[in-house]
């Protein structure tokens, strides 16, 4: 071996330490720039589904790290129902949910004092119909025709009707689970049916050549509030809100920030979150592109219109004896502790 090349290895092994060095430190300004959760960080997951768009944004706060900035550790507890949402908070599974609110409707009913509703943040008008097969072409032609709906659909359905001057009275209703619908419709179990996306687009296609008789747009309650039948509503423990306002806060405070960043990144905001879904980015930057988001902006202005709808829905499910009785809404609202 050449002499020169003896004397370059020490400057050689020198420069490799400092580029492994270089990296390492790299590493660890990216590692820094997440912030990680600390031991004595308390811990309030919230539990969501893992197949509905509307939990987006706080996917992208606990994703981007907004909540570990402000001191508090939240991690996705997968929880399918919001029925079973809401059973999560009230055992103390979850400290927080995003559910339809019909589930938070039920449970006042019933007296389930183990929550309050605090805000909106998604909605998707439009997303939610009713399609008949080839042959009705209006709801008037509706009249002693089996029509098939679930939960908040059913609520879309009443309020077609309404806008008819019919009710729910004059069609042979049928209540089937939406994962049936498209086959029910294609075999002609049933004349018409109204159910949200993406399964509405699988009725539509399973009776090709029918008609579209309306969606939620079309509905009493749309005019009167300008949101889907039942949209969803974000619940927290009453014992977090009461005993620890100022944590509560906080989980509202990152929930808005990782609102703002979806609506201004939806593109980033999909590939931060397409993981939960198991999608494609693109396949969730549709659906970001197709729901409304709602974050701190006007907020006070939001919550009053939902504040209304929830009563409006509270009465409707009572006076179709969907619940025992109609609670006063407003008793399970709480806001205060959101940071002006």
């Amino acid at each position: 071996m050449a002499m020169n090349e003896v004397d370059r290895m020490p400057g050689l092994r020198l420069q490799l330490v400092g580029m492994a060095i270089g990296a390492m430190a790299a590493v660890g300004v990216w590692a820094s720039a997440a912030p990680q959760a600390r031991a004595d960080m308390p811990k309030l997951d919230i539990g969501i589904s893992t197949t509905w768009w509307g939990h987006i944004p706080i996917m992208v706060a606990i994703d981007k790290g907004y909540f570990k900035e402000l001191g508090v550790d939240v991690e996705v507890q997968p929880i399918g129902s919001s029925s079973d949402r809401i059973r999560a908070v009230t055992a103390g599974s979850v400290a927080w949910s995003n559910l339809g609110r019909i589930a938070a409707i039920s449970e006042m009913s019933r007296g389930n004092e183990s929550f309050y509703f605090f805000a909106n943040v998604d909605d998707s008008p439009g997303n939610e119909g009713c399609w008949a097969r080839p042959g009705i072409n209006s709801l008037a032609d509706l009249k002693g025709k089996k029509v098939a709906a679930n939960s908040s659909a059913e609520i879309t359905l009443s309020g077609l009707l309404e806008g008819a001057g019919m009710s729910i009275k004059d069609v042979d209703f049928v209540n089937l689970p939406g994962g049936e619908m498209a086959a029910a419709i294609a075999k002609g179990d049933v004349d018409a049916a109204c159910v949200w996306e993406p399964l509405f687009t699988a009725v539509r296609d399973a009776a090709p050549g029918g008609t579209l008789l309306g969606t939620d747009k079309d509905t009493v309650g749309y005019k009167k509030f300008g949101t889907m039948a039942s949209p969803d509503v974000v619940i927290i423990s009453r014992k977090v809100a009461d005993e620890q306002p100022e944590l509560a806060g906080k989980l509202a405070e990152a929930m808005f920030k990782g609102v703002a960043y979806t609506n201004a990144n939806p593109e980033d905001a999909a590939e931060t979150v397409a993981h939960y879904f198991r999608k494609p980015p693109e396949v969730v930057l549709a659906a970001i592109k197709s729901f409304q988001y709602f974050g701190k902006d006007g907020w006070e202005k939001h919550m009053e219109l939902h504040s209304g709808q929830m009563q409006y829905l509270a009465n409707w499910l009572h006076a179709n004896g969907k619940i025992p009785s109609a609670p006063d809404t407003k008793k399970w609202e709480k806001t205060n502790f959101i940071p002006k």
